[in-house]
């Protein structure tokens, strides 16, 4: 079987489950950015400018009704979600898909869902989300890619993801690996974490501001989180000379020339402004 090992290089000292309660910084009876954005795009509306400066929370409670931070709130000078180890178990070409599930997929169906931001409070389209994870016994795919895919935020920032709840295996809680990356910015490794897992209490990587909001609907669960990334508002980057195009549709294994470089496709996509191959590590490979 494919585990992770046993990360005893962490501060192992926190009791996170134990922790006190975060105070909720929306303040009193004002919704959530994330609330907002929600409503509109469930009615086809667009979100008004007035509400654009309203903070952003992926919260959850504990097994005893405590609020906790799973994200920073989106707001001026606040942290942006933490990274986290990548783990042995990375594997780049990952088929763009929203949905991990294939024919015969076993386990407890999930659906996470949330937005990426900046830090200054702004969604970020086109943001590339690559998620991995282990399957309903704790086994990694390392031959294929069976729960492994990645996607992008729509116009809006948001984003959906349909798998199952992931297996445990010794040494860790339960968790998804995810990486962020805004166009033509750094990549966030991180993971995401499930609220009322007794091993949250004992694996030294596990933090609560990683938590999912997780809710039971039926025999599946849903979740929410909301990433905010170290980045303000992205520059304006003037194109390289070469074969690269935004708007076309690239394979794994292209090559393209950009700016005097030949660069090689790591995961199908298709190119935008932002995307250019010096600045998505994640997409292209320097040849």
């Amino acid at each position: 079987m494919d585990h992770e090992p046993d990360p005893r290089t962490a501060d192992s000292s926190r009791t996170p489950d134990d922790a006190p309660a975060a105070e909720d910084s929306r303040g009193t009876g004002g919704p959530s950015r994330k609330a907002v954005l929600r409503a509109a795009a469930a009615v086809g509306m667009s979100v008004p400018v007035a509400m654009m400066g309203i903070p952003a929370l992926a919260r959850t409670a504990d097994g005893q009704g405590r609020v906790l931070d799973a994200t920073p709130t989106c707001d001026d000078g606040d942290d942006p979600t933490i990274p986290q180890m990548e783990g042995p178990y990375f594997k780049p070409n990952s088929p763009e898909r929203a949905s991990l599930l294939e024919p015969g997929t076993v386990g407890v169906r999930l659906t996470v869902t949330g937005y990426v931001f900046t830090r200054t409070c702004k969604p970020v389209s086109r943001a590339l989300l690559d998620f991995w994870q282990a399957d309903t016994n704790g086994n990694y795919d390392n031959s294929g890619f069976r729960f492994r895919g990645h996607q992008f935020t729509d116009a809006g920032g948001a984003f959906t993801l349909t798998t199952i709840v992931p297996g445990l295996y010794p040494g860790r809680t339960r968790h998804l690996h995810v990486k962020v990356q805004a166009p033509g910015r750094p990549i966030l490794t991180t993971q995401l974490y499930f609220p009322g897992e007794p091993r949250n209490n004992t694996d030294s990587l596990f933090d609560p501001r990683l938590l999912m909001n997780v809710r039971d609907v039926g025999n599946a669960k849903q979740a929410d989180f909301d990433f905010v990334l170290n980045i303000g508002d992205p520059p304006t980057q003037p194109p390289g000379g070469g074969t690269w195009a935004a708007g076309t549709a690239y394979r794994g294994g292209d090559r393209v020339t950009y700016d005097g470089r030949t660069y090689q496709c790591l995961q199908a996509h298709t190119a935008q402004r932002g995307w250019e191959p010096p600045n998505a590590p994640s997409l292209w490979r320097a040849l």
